[in-house]
């Protein structure tokens, strides 16, 4: 991941000081190009441009959706497939065990990439509270392009130029934090039962409440940590 930091290093640099959000003329050409495009398809939604937005990933599927803030609830918007993950099912708990992390996330302006070697990266703050509780390790993992990583989620570079677009334009118009939920799987009881002898199952279980949250109200569940597991308060 040395390349993913040293494009951090250099995006500092290029700080857009009227926004304090990484910048560099890559990210900058590629909005030229993709902006115009996600407007009118935002529109055709129904969806302001400037309303908040939401990210899930589901493993199985290979799939990342994005959802948009529509008055109170989150309206789907589109998906982009995956193209490369490692390790299959079950969440990444130590460095260099190859694994893709599953969990609650938040990202921040100052975890994007813009200048990755990776192309248009973005950290998903891994490890986040719960798994700094449980003394999991490793770091930089990222959603990025180029079709290829270790433990980080690879998406195309058309996918990865309309998402990066998306969460920068989030943060412009003030966000602070976008929402990631990595998931397994779609958390419903017939693949909860194809999974019953997995060592991975209370962890998975304990993260269904806060994908039941979102399916019922289209809210994104706010995760805390409860006697070292996650609890939903929403």
């Amino acid at each position: 991941m040395s390349k993913l930091i040293f494009g951090l290093l250099l995006s500092l640099f290029l700080f857009n000081p009227k926004n304090k959000l990484p910048d560099s003329k890559l990210a900058k050409d590629v909005r030229v190009k993709v902006w115009p495009k996600l407007q009118t398809k935002l529109a055709d939604k129904g969806l302001n441009i400037n309303s908040a937005v939401y990210l899930r990933i589901f493993k199985d599927e290979s799939v990342m959706e994005i959802w948009v803030r529509s008055g109170r609830e989150y309206q789907f918007f589109k998906s982009y497939n995956i193209c490369y993950f490692s390790g299959g099912l079950g969440t990444k708990t130590r460095s260099g065990d190859g694994k893709s992390p599953e969990g609650f996330y938040s990202i921040t302006p100052a975890q994007l990439y813009p200048l990755s070697s990776y192309y248009l990266a973005m950290n998903i703050g891994y490890p986040n509270k719960l798994e700094q509780l449980k003394g999991y390790t490793g770091d930089e993992i990222m959603v990025h392009g180029h079709c290829a990583s270790i433990g980080c989620y690879a998406m195309t570079d058309e996918g990865i130029e309309e998402i990066y677009t998306l969460v920068y334009k989030n943060f412009e118009s003030g966000r602070k934090k976008i929402q990631l939920d990595i998931f397994p799987f779609r958390m419903n009881q017939e693949h909860l039962t194809k999974y019953a002898t997995s060592s991975y199952l209370p962890f998975w279980k304990s993260m269904k409440p806060g994908y039941d949250l979102f399916e019922k109200n289209h809210i994104p569940a706010v995760a805390a940590i409860k006697n070292r597991g996650y609890f939903f308060q929403n």
